[in-house]
């Protein structure tokens, strides 16, 4: 038989009684547990998952697009010249925001 861990033997010497926050939290980890393993079994993915997952690529590829063109235009002020900075640096903000909600589009397929 193993031997008791460290854990196990504080609830013994304690007796049978946990404090209230640790029972309180053990309650909100296994209801979420439940939760996301009801939701697996189902297989299903309702209205709010692809609402969000609509959101999650249009932020995904809008951020980088924006930090682009805020960063092509300091550098168009910056280093003045023939090439636009900010049309470069958008066109690379809009490629990382593509490949970033491509990577989280196949992450989410793998689940399913």
């Amino acid at each position: 038989m193993a031997e008791p861990s460290p854990r196990e033997q504080k609830h013994d010497n304690m007796g049978s009684r946990e404090p209230a926050e640790e029972r309180l939290f053990r309650d909100a980890v296994a209801g979420e547990e439940r939760r996301k393993l009801r939701a697996r079994r189902r297989g299903d993915r309702g209205p709010w998952f692809w609402l969000g997952m609509f959101g999650l690529v249009g932020w995904s590829v809008a951020i980088p697009t924006v930090i682009g063109v805020l960063v092509g235009a300091w550098l168009d002020r910056r280093f003045p010249g023939q090439a636009s900075w900010t049309l470069t640096m958008l066109l690379i903000g809009v490629a990382v925001g593509c490949w970033t909600a491509w990577y989280w589009i196949g992450r989410e397929s793998r689940r399913e």
